[in-house]
């Protein structure tokens, strides 16, 4: 088998009491539905997502607009509720 680590698994399902071989199913099948309703992102799956540096504008210039319009809409909110 490629993957030993699965062989020994296998192995020990294998040795387990039928009772116990119908636990391990159950805890999987849940497992398995539990991740495929909130999957886990990989960083390439967000690519695309939010704004960035593209088009030309410099790394750091982009951090500090993208600061600095934060701050200002932080700052309307502030005086809207004074």
């Amino acid at each position: 088998m490629d993957h030993p680590v699965l062989g020994d698994v296998l192995e020990q399902a294998e040795r387990l009491a039928i009772d116990e071989q119908l636990m391990l199913i159950e805890y999987l099948a849940r497992r398995i539905q539990r991740r495929r309703q909130h999957p886990v992102l990989e960083w390439r799956d967000l690519r695309g997502m939010a704004s960035s540096p593209l088009f030309g504008e410099d790394a750091q210039e982009w951090v500090s607009r993208t600061r600095r319009e934060g701050d200002e809409r932080r700052e309307a909110v502030w005086r809207k509720d004074e």
